[in-house]
């Protein structure tokens, strides 16, 4: 008989997206290292979508929405992690531009009920030939929109 996982919270905008932290992403202080945040919270934005078929398989020219730069990133520690183990991620959008979008995160327990760093990320799409901003498809644009946060 194997364990079923928990139910995720209901929430009423954005996605929770497991993560797990490991042990060897802990400082010498045995706190999850300050760097391992946004690398945690950039592969729950990549299995999101990732679920929704935008992928990078090392052909920029054929990336479409997948190209794309970090403009900013801004993160606020609330809560220190001081185990491994299963987390999450919060993600939705506060803003979808033409070219360029923000989103916000915040770092969670799995259950998404205690925060403990939460932050936003600017992201600008780009063509792949100029490196230029260029438009999200309408592909991106409909599925970003479930993303959008109702206040925003």
């Amino acid at each position: 008989m194997t364990a079923e996982a928990p139910p995720a919270p209901a929430l009423s905008y954005g996605r929770l997206i497991p993560v797990t932290v490991h042990f060897d992403d802990l400082d010498a202080l045995g706190l999850l290292h300050n760097a391992r945040y946004p690398l945690l919270v950039e592969r729950a934005w990549a299995e999101l979508w990732q679920a929704n078929g935008i992928t990078f398989d090392g052909d920029w020219a054929a990336a479409g929405d997948a190209c794309n730069a970090v403009k900013e990133l801004r993160l606020t520690y609330e809560a220190p992690v001081t185990r491994p183990g299963p987390y999450a991620v919060h993600l939705w959008l506060d803003r979808l531009g033409t070219t360029g979008l923000t989103y916000g995160f915040r770092f969670c327990s799995a259950d998404g009920a205690v925060t403990c760093a939460r932050g936003s990320r600017v992201l600008v799409r780009l063509d792949a030939t100029t490196l230029r901003p260029a438009p999200w498809s309408e592909e991106f644009r409909d599925a970003a929109r479930e993303l959008l946060r109702p206040d925003a």
